[in-house]
């Protein structure tokens, strides 16, 4: 393996060894403390624009295999660890890390101590970096990150650009895709849902056309107020068609409705979150992988009631809008990696439509 260094914006620098692709790469590194689950990690795309650190100290153990991937193409860019296993051992197992990154141009540095690079990032917060050769000065790439803006089209990035149907005999779900997980579809096509995936600029007008029973909005990378037209959507269709909102989609949900959101210090990324429920009083571990949050002030004018905080930091996890038939979460209830504590929620939704659906009968009889 070849020496590589890891560059901070804040001039903290770190020396390992390359793997994967050798390309010179920058973004925005974080860290996500789930045990297992890389292969979801790097496949899901709401680590777009984003070098993602692993802090379980091995990675690559049991390889890569076909039924993990959350996406086709990965939009990750970069990959930290502090020792990447060569030779996987897993009955699933068809390719190891450091050739999946290689096939897919993902740069990715291993031996550094990501104990300390955690550390910094938990005091000082998440920040630019570059993975980068020997051969670069250090102080060249730190000037290039200071004067380099933050990406704020990942959204577009990630969306599809056309409309697809999975077909279902169930209810007709419209799922807005602002970067969606493929574990999404999975929870959905469960329960024989006939699901149109469509893009995150779609529009009100085009998705009333579809008819459908339901609206899905999807988890995605990035600020959710770098979409405005996604949080127009949702406010047109509020009333009008049930909705649940997973991640970005919660915060979107949370904006079309009159609150706020802001970019917390490091985020939350990893497979073992806890989260209490107010009404229940029941603590459920939750799959995460976000930088922003509600401000929970902001909700106090609105129509929205919280129905969950993190134990942790008491940040928003849940609403619930007090009129209309719609709700969210902030943390990912298909897990893909993680626990499968709330993959209920899935069943909520469908049981949230069909009361609707019998409101609206009972209102025309």
């Amino acid at each position: 393996m070849r020496k590589r260094q890891l560059v901070l914006e804040d001039g903290t620098v770190f020396i390992g060894e390359s793997f994967g692709s050798e390309k010179v790469t920058t973004g925005e590194v974080v860290f996500n403390t789930g045990m297992t689950g890389y292969q979801e990690v790097i496949s899901d795309p709401s680590y777009c624009g984003q070098i993602v650190m692993m802090t379980y100290p091995q990675v690559g153990n049991y390889g890569i295999n076909r039924d993990d991937f959350e996406t086709i193409s990965p939009f990750i860019h970069g990959f930290i660890v502090k020792e990447v296993c060569d030779y996987p051992s897993n009955f699933r197992s068809e390719e190891g890390l450091d050739s999946y990154l290689k096939a897919n141009d993902i740069p990715g540095i291993t031996g550094i101590d990501t104990r300390k690079l955690t550390k910094v990032i938990r005091q000082s917060g998440t920040m630019k970096a570059m993975i980068t050769t020997m051969d670069d000065f250090y102080e060249v790439a730190v000037e290039r990150l200071q004067n380099m803006p933050m990406q704020r089209d990942q959204v577009q990035q990630t969306s599809t650009v056309k409309p697809y149907v999975v077909p279902g005999r169930g209810m007709r779900i419209v799922l807005v895709d602002f970067g969606m997980k493929h574990g999404i579809l999975r929870e959905l096509t469960k329960r024989n849902c006939h699901i149109t995936v469509v893009p995150y600029n779609y529009g009100t007008e085009n998705i009333l056309r579809l008819k459908p029973d339901g609206i899905m909005l999807t988890n995605g990378p990035g600020d959710p107020k770098d979409v405005p037209e996604a949080i127009e959507m949702i406010r047109n269709l509020l009333g009008e068609i049930p909705i649940f909102g997973i991640c970005l989609g919660h915060q979107l949900l949370a904006l079309a409705c009159g609150g706020d959101t802001e970019k917390m210090k490091f985020g939350h990324r990893g497979s073992n979150h806890p989260v209490k429920d107010v009404k229940t009083l029941k603590t459920y571990m939750t799959s995460q992988n976000h930088s922003y949050a509600i401000r929970e002030h902001s909700l106090e004018n609105t129509d929205l009631e919280v129905t969950q905080f993190a134990l942790n930091d008491h940040t928003i996890e849940g609403i619930r809008h007090a009129i209309h038939s719609a709700f969210s979460v902030q943390y990912h209830p298909e897990s893909s990696p993680g626990p499968e504590d709330t993959s209920h929620l899935f069943d909520d939704f469908i049981q949230m439509i069909k009361h609707d659906q019998v409101k609206k009968e009972d209102a025309y009889a």
